[in-house]
């Protein structure tokens, strides 16, 4: 049962969200005028007048004193929804610790997830297939040894990432662009359904909310501020990956990248942020040693990542045709060339390989092999 005054307070601060012009600058603002949220909201026009506040900021404020927040309340009624307002017991204290932290945050899930230690793994929606993989192993790896992983629930990177914590019996932490009431992508609803019931879905964006092209910078802010570090997996140069990763760097949080192949457009935006000063990482124990040095884990990695072994159900010409791919998306022409054997033969092999998991295809008709 909510206090009455908890509930004056959570009022003010959904009044407050929606006051144009005031985020959490002016909000404390307000408490220092007032004591209070409340008492500010409370407080009369010459009042408000006589703390300084212009007589825009005096009508904004009328504004929110005004604007409908019955909803968003019978929302946080349900079971497992939850509003937190800044300067609460329940308010992550990274993102506390933001110049532009949210006055309040919508949350689906358990609450007590956001108060864990977390990673951010982010990445392009449209990955290579080694790309997704290594998303999702990376994020079950990390998961298995204790991290939170976070992301921003979108297509490619962001999903794999979520399912590889998820598939580790792990936390995840999902935050979204638009109001909880809505899953974006629509294609992740049981992925959705799932994060809130194993982990939890986070927003600040208020109910009814659609998409929006300038909801998800803002989104990234908070996928970075609530991680101790963001890995990019694979990002073009044009990414929005990589403002979260800059968002990161301004926050003071580590950045790590895994590189790929020159001939990888997936791979470029991770090059470009290697060349300036992100950590180039190889196996998911590179991140934890990484952390454990700088004093955020309590140790490093217990066991390296084992390197993969030769799979003996291969034969001869399958490994052949593995070598003569190597780690690159590669033609079946260019194949065919490297090793000598007839376009039939090799056409054949890359069906088998594909099936068996082995190779995936990818773009412009070309093979690469799997991690």
């Amino acid at each position: 049962m909510v206090s009455d005054d908890a509930l004056d307070t959570l009022q003010a601060w959904l009044r407050i969200q929606r006051t144009p012009g005031f985020g959490i600058s002016g909000a404390k603002r307000l408490i220092e005028a007032f004591g209070s949220l409340p008492n500010a909201f409370a407080a009369s026009n010459a009042e408000l007048a006589a703390a300084g506040f212009s007589e825009a900021a005096r009508r904004a404020l009328r504004t929110g004193r005004e604007s409908p927040i019955e909803a968003a309340l019978e929302w946080a009624a349900q079971p497992n929804h939850h509003l937190i307002a800044f300067g609460t017991s329940a308010y992550p204290r990274r993102l506390a610790e933001l110049n532009d932290a949210p006055v309040l945050l919508y949350a689906a899930g358990d609450i007590d997830l956001l108060h864990h230690a977390q990673l951010a793994i982010v990445g392009s929606r449209h990955p290579t297939p080694a790309g997704r993989d290594n998303a999702y192993h990376f994020a079950k790896h990390l998961a298995h040894a204790g991290l939170g992983i976070t992301s921003g629930l979108a297509l490619g990177i962001d999903g794999a990432a979520h399912e590889g914590a998820l598939d580790a019996s792990g936390i995840t932490v999902a935050v979204a662009a638009t109001g909880l009431d809505r899953v974006y992508p629509a294609s992740h609803r049981e992925l959705a359904k799932r994060i809130v019931a194993e982990g939890v879905m986070l927003s600040e964006t208020p109910l009814n909310t659609p998409v929006s092209r300038g909801a998800f910078p803002r989104r990234n802010r908070l996928i970075s501020g609530l991680s101790m570090g963001v890995l990019v997996v694979e990002a073009t140069l044009k990414s929005g990956s990589l403002v979260t990763a800059r968002l990161a760097s301004d926050q003071g949080r580590d950045v790590f990248a895994i590189p790929g192949s020159i001939h990888n457009p997936m791979a470029r935006g991770c090059h470009r942020l290697i060349r300036e000063g992100a950590k180039l990482v190889e196996t998911a124990d590179d991140i934890l040693a990484e952390l454990a040095v700088q004093g955020m884990l309590d140790a490093a990695p217990r066991s390296a990542s084992a390197p993969a072994e030769e799979d003996d159900t291969l034969d001869a010409e399958q490994r052949t045709l593995l070598g003569a791919m190597g780690y690159e998306p590669t033609a079946v022409d260019t194949l065919v060339a490297r090793t000598g054997l007839t376009p039939a033969a090799v056409s054949s092999m890359l069906l088998i390989l594909e099936l068996g998991g082995h190779v995936a295809a990818v773009d412009g008709g070309r093979y690469m092999r799997t991690p």
